[in-house]
């Protein structure tokens, strides 16, 4: 391959970034010049030397007002379709990973994307063969971003997956319906509401959410207190350890105690076509007969 010769307007600008190549620092020059080759890769552009190192540095602050001066490496589109990207491609030249970040979608009819990209490749005999495919995207021009993940599993080894918020905040964790690719409409949430905490282990209480089919919290089918640990149904201030807003609770199976001294544990309540059993002590039944009225 032919060496490729480097403008003074590109030495300029690689010397201003402190780039260093082989230990040797770029301060113009033909000969630093003839360093560089013209890659073989689709595009063609600038190839540095086999296993030559790129080595940045900067003793300067990330201030916008100095021009945020301490970004080494800038990507920048000068179109509004124009994508940005870092690839990386296996030892056949192929696209195996990138990340991207561009404003608009490749299609004008798709909704502006405002976001940067993390892609790798679908699986080679899958539907969309050696395609890079979007697999998170961390969005710009927000105030609360919308961070999104797709086609994929979100495992934490060994670790804590952790949902933290400050004073007055819920902390919930939401299953959705997806429509039209990035709309979402809630259905369930299990939240670490906004109670206040006073002490006493109080406030922080944990409820299950659910919501109407336009994404609107319908109300709070069950809650458990943090200080005291009892369970509420229907209602968030449970007063005893099982507390049902309703007017009736169900036992569906029937079970008749073969005798008075049946295995069972303190608490049980059975029942059959003629009796209530209760357990009150370790296999100790006592029953009460069933009447009509």
């Amino acid at each position: 391959m032919s060496k490729m010769k480097i403008s003074g307007l590109v030495v300029s600008l690689l010397a201003g970034a402190a780039l260093g190549i082989s230990g040797m620092a770029l301060a113009g020059g033909s000969d630093i010049a003839n360093t560089f080759q013209e890659s073989s890769l689709p595009g063609g552009g600038i190839e540095v030397p086999h296993n030559e190192r790129i080595h940045l540095s900067t003793d300067k602050q990330w201030i916008s007002t100095d021009g945020h001066l301490s970004d080494l490496i800038r990507l920048q589109w000068t179109k509004d379709r124009a994508k940005p990207a870092i690839s990386w491609l296996d030892e056949n030249g192929n696209d195996k990973t990138a990340i991207v970040s561009h404003a608009k979608a490749n299609d004008p009819e798709q909704h502006d994307h405002n976001h940067m990209s993390f892609e790798t490749t679908m699986s080679p005999d899958g539907k969309y063969p050696n395609e890079l495919f979007t697999r998170l995207e961390i969005p710009f021009d927000q105030d609360m971003a919308e961070i999104r993940t797709h086609s994929s599993n979100f495992n934490v080894m060994d670790g804590i997956l952790r949902i933290a918020g400050t004073e007055g905040i819920n902390r919930d964790l939401t299953w959705a319906k997806s429509v039209d690719g990035n709309v979402t409409t809630p259905r369930w949430a299990v939240r670490a509401d906004a109670s206040e905490e006073s002490g006493g282990n109080a406030g922080s209480n944990l409820q299950i959410i659910r919501y109407s089919d336009d994404g609107k919290a319908l109300d709070n089918p069950l809650s458990i207190n943090r200080s005291s640990g009892n369970i509420g149904i229907g209602n968030t201030d449970a007063k005893t350890k099982l507390d049902i807003s309703d007017d009736s609770i169900r036992i569906r199976k029937s079970m008749t105690p073969a005798s008075s001294s049946a295995p069972g544990q303190e608490g049980e309540i059975a029942w059959d076509n003629g009796y209530v059993y209760v357990c009150v002590a370790p296999n100790t039944w006592k029953r009460t007969t069933l009447s009509s009225w």
